[in-house]
C-alpha cells in the first residue's frame, strides 16, 4: 500500500552519507586562486542581465545549468544580476516579441556602457521556429546591435560558456 510507505518515508531519516569536510585552508586558498585567475583575465568580474524577449524557456533552463555545480560560471568571473543597472553583458532569449520589445529597449537603456548584447539561442538570432508570427518582429538585431550570436536550439551550457568566455577574450 502507498500510504505505509509514504508516512514510513515522511517520519525516517534520509539514508545518505555526511558531506565530506573540506578544511576552511584549502576553502581559502581555491578562492584566492580563483580570484587572482579572474582578476589576471578580465580585471573584473563580469555580470550578465539575463532578458526573456519571448522564449519558450529552452535557453532559459540551459542558462540555470551555467550555475550549477557541474558548469560553474563564476569561476570565470561572470556572474548574473538581477538589475541592468548593474550589467556589462546583456544576454537576450527568445525571438524579439511585439510585447517585449520595449522592455528590451528599457532594459537596454538602463544598462552602463560599455556594454555587450549576447544573442543566445535560434529564436534570439532570427526568430527561430517562430519567425513570421504576427506577435515576433525577429531576432534581437530587430532592435539592438548584437555583438555576439550563441546559436543552438536550445545551446547546451558549455556553448554558452565557451560564447560568453570568447567574447571575453576578444574584447577584454
Amino acid at each position: 500500500m502507498l500510504w505505509p510507505k509514504l508516512a514510513r518515508c515522511l517520519v525516517s531519516r534520509p539514508v545518505t552519507d555526511p558531506p565530506p569536510v573540506v578544511p576552511p585552508e584549502i576553502v581559502a586558498e581555491l578562492r584566492a586562486r580563483l580570484e587572482e585567475a579572474s582578476q589576471m583575465r578580465l580585471g573584473r568580474s563580469l555580470a550578465i542581465r539575463q532578458v526573456d524577449a519571448g522564449s519558450c524557456n529552452a535557453c532559459e533552463l540551459e542558462i540555470n545549468a551555467l550555475q550549477n555545480v557541474a558548469h560553474d560560471l563564476e569561476r570565470f568571473g561572470l556572474r548574473f544580476v538581477a538589475s541592468p543597472r548593474h550589467a556589462d553583458i546583456l544576454l537576450v532569449t527568445g525571438p524579439l516579441t511585439r510585447n517585449m520589445a520595449e522592455a528590451l529597449l528599457r532594459t537596454r537603456a538602463a544598462t552602463p556602457d560599455p556594454m555587450w548584447v549576447v544573442a543566445l539561442g535560434d529564436c534570439a538570432v532570427d526568430g527561430g521556429i517562430f519567425r513570421g508570427s504576427y506577435a515576433v518582429l525577429g531576432g534581437v538585431e530587430a532592435a539592438l546591435p548584437v555583438d555576439l550570436v550563441i546559436p543552438g536550439c536550445p545551446p547546451s551550457p558549455t556553448q554558452i560558456m565557451e560564447g560568453l568566455v570568447a567574447l571575453i577574450e576578444a574584447h577584454g
